[in-house]
């Protein structure tokens, strides 16, 4: 009887490591697929700051003699 309680606590050791290292690979998926989607959308935000202004000046330059 002691044995075989011990066999299924072994057993369920052994697919409990197996569950935490894939649980681990999940969250580190995440992590990395978080990261990239704020940097995916705040780096172009970040390029719009600096490049309106100079959109509008370039266009404002062009238009200036016809106003």
């Amino acid at each position: 009887m002691e044995q075989d309680i011990s066999a299924r606590l072994e057993v369920l050791e052994k697919k409990i490591d197996h569950m935490y290292q894939s649980i681990e690979k999940i969250r580190k998926y995440f992590l990395v697929s978080t990261i990239i989607t704020v940097v995916m959308f705040i780096l172009p935000l970040i390029v719009l700051i600096f490049a309106i202004p100079y959109i509008i000046h370039t266009f404002s330059g062009l238009y200036e003699g016809l106003l």
